[in-house]
């Protein structure tokens, strides 16, 4: 082969060649146009530069991830344990032989429960009972328990975790002294521990509100205080069903006993005032030849001769003088006056006296007259039953005589009273009697210096509760 020819050959190959790279080059291009959008002309598009984005971010959040997984975590250390034996605390004797001390029972007195009731409930014989009720320290406090109080019943547990006999029986005999009875076989041992008080003399003021026992209830004061106020103190001068205000302030001095932080018990009326209407009354504690009373400031005894009224907030129904009789439809004298009450109401002595009479009595059906001296009498009438007293008895002023009814000539359920001298009908509601005699001499020097330093207090508390009238309803202030 020529040289030319040879030439011409290999010319032709590499056409050959290059045409088949170029056949192919079509044919990939024609691939890749069919694998890319129908859009795609060989140029990139917003959307194709979004799509490279999005899989560019995903490829190298996975590329910092993967990784690490295959890094492995440190195990923690276990910890050393180590175990001991501890020897448990030994138990009390008293608990080892079952002796007093571990197995007291605090049960606090409910309204209506009874001793015997209470002995029942832990199971205890009826004659455990009768062998402590013989003790003169314990007869009185468990025949005439108090809602409230409390009783300690030393019952030993046993094997069974059930209670075993009473041992000891334990209670408060007065705030200051409790009461200990140990049972030891058929004896009965009693132990009296006197127990620690703080007396604290105290100040409580405070406004009437809606209700005087309400107020005076809140401040601490006890059932027994108030009734000093409204029935020993302040009743011959204040009427406490029309005179008393929502405004009117009362103060009382008083003594609380505390025990172990805690208020025991409250101790009689000291000193009181009580201020109505802008006007004040006083009344002051002070014990004279062994007899405490109530004093005014000058000294007087407060106690008059006779009670306003022998029914407590009655109602006043006829007055004394001429009336037009309902029953007997004619006009006649009315020698006293009718208090409405229910029937059943008690009635009050209305002063220190004799019983002269107790019965019937024509149309004032059940009837009781006292024979208080110096001329003076009392009559009660239309009673629905008397009370304990008998004809010639000497009484006190306040003492129950009898209870409302409507006996006799009566159309319903009241009192009718009478008050004479020497036989001579008189108003009870008007007529003057003498005021009792005062302190004198030494007594009233005595009287005076209590009464100065009581009232001193009363003023400071006031002073700071009540300053520039400012409207406080309460208040307590250690004196």
């Amino acid at each position: 082969m020529s040289p030319s020819q040879a030439d011409r050959n290999e010319s032709s190959q590499t056409r050959r060649a290059r045409l088949e790279k170029l056949r192919e080059a079509v044919l990939h291009r024609k691939v890749l146009a069919k694998r890319l959008p129908g859009a795609f002309n060989g140029r990139w598009t917003r959307r194709h530069w979004a799509h490279a984005s999005l899989f560019a971010t995903l490829g190298a959040l996975v590329a910092a991830i993967v990784p690490g997984f295959s890094v492995p975590l440190p195990s923690p250390a276990l910890a050393q344990r180590t175990t001991m034996a501890l020897a448990l605390p030994s138990l009390p004797l008293a608990q080892l032989r079952s002796r007093p001390g571990d197995s007291w029972q605090l049960v606090t007195v409910q309204s209506g429960q009874t001793a015997a009731s209470i002995f029942d409930q832990f199971d205890i014989p009826a004659a455990t009972l009768h062998r402590l009720l013989a003790q003169p320290a314990a007869r009185d406090a468990l025949t005439h328990l108090k809602p409230g109080s409390v009783l300690g019943l030393d019952l030993p547990v046993g094997a069974d975790g059930q209670p075993g006999e009473l041992r000891t029986l334990r209670f408060d005999r007065d705030p200051t002294h409790r009461v200990e009875l140990s049972l030891q076989g058929d004896e009965v041992q009693a132990h009296v521990i006197e127990r620690p008080t703080e007396v604290r003399t105290v100040v409580l003021s405070g406004q009437v509100g809606r209700s005087l026992y309400h107020s005076a209830r809140k401040l601490g004061l006890s059932a027994k205080n108030i009734n000093t106020l409204t029935d020993d103190i302040f009743k011959y001068d204040i009427d406490f069903n029309d005179d008393v205000g929502a405004n009117d302030r009362f103060s009382v001095v008083v003594d609380e006993m505390w025990r172990d932080g805690e208020l025991v018990g409250t101790g009689p009326v000291q000193a009181a005032t009580f201020t109505v209407g802008g006007k004040l009354y006083s009344g002051f504690r002070f014990e004279h030849d062994g007899k405490a009373e109530y004093y005014s400031a000058d000294g007087r005894p407060l106690k008059r001769s006779f009670i306003r009224m022998p029914i407590p907030y009655a109602r006043l129904t006829s007055t004394f003088g001429k009336r037009y009789h309902p029953i007997l439809g004619r006009m006649r004298m009315h020698e006293g006056v009718d208090f409405a009450a229910s029937t059943g109401t008690p009635i009050q002595a209305a002063g220190d006296a004799r019983v002269q009479f107790v019965g019937w009595k024509g149309g004032y059906g059940r009837v009781v007259i006292l024979d208080h001296g110096h001329g003076y009498t009392t009559l009660y009438g239309h009673m629905s039953r008397f009370g304990k007293e008998h004809v010639g008895q000497r009484i006190a002023q306040g003492t129950v005589i009898g209870y409302v009814g409507m006996t006799g000539l009566a159309t319903g359920p009241h009192l009718h009273y009478e008050f004479r001298v020497n036989g001579v009908h008189r108003n009870p509601l008007s007529i003057t009697m003498p005021p009792p005699e005062p302190l004198r001499g030494l007594a009233l020097a005595q009287f005076r210096a209590q009464t100065g330093t009581a009232l001193a207090k009363i003023r400071k508390v006031e002073d700071v509760i009540y300053a520039d009238a400012t409207p406080v309803t309460k208040g307590r202030k250690k004196a």
